[in-house]
């Protein structure tokens, strides 16, 4: 048994794979998932779990070197992107865009990992960096 790390399979499976630029997604649960794209559903009842307590612990196992948001988190959730901020390291830019050009992004991922988040535009895109 793993001692470290995320214990979910299907996560670690996916880290695993992810070469430089490869982009991952972690949503809310009302995030659309577009057809075709893999979903690893972790939500199991409303705010459970919730969306930062995922993302710290993918940024934990995770080499980003970028990550996307939706420009309406700025004035629809702003207390959510205070703590995706904490969360992030000073390697990680952050890259604003419209919410539909994010879903419109989403085809491009190899995976939405979906929470139990129920609050605006808590979604984002870790782009893969590189340990070299």
């Amino acid at each position: 048994m793993k001692k470290h790390g995320i214990f979910n399979s299907d996560i670690s499976k996916v880290l695993a794979d992810l070469g430089h630029t490869d982009q991952i997604a972690i949503g809310d649960a009302g995030l659309p998932i577009p057809a075709g794209v893999p979903k690893i559903d972790l939500a199991i009842a409303q705010a459970d779990p919730s969306f930062i307590k995922v993302l710290k612990v993918v940024l934990d196992d995770m080499k980003v070197e970028e990550v996307i948001l939706a420009e309406e988190i700025k004035t629809k959730n702003p207390e959510q992107l205070a703590a995706v901020e904490a969360a992030l390291t000073e390697d990680e830019g952050i890259h604003y865009v419209s919410h539909e050009a994010f879903k419109e992004q989403l085809k491009q991922v190899k995976v939405v990992i979906r929470t139990g988040e129920c609050t605006p535009y808590s979604n984002i895109i870790l782009q893969s960096g590189v340990l070299f």
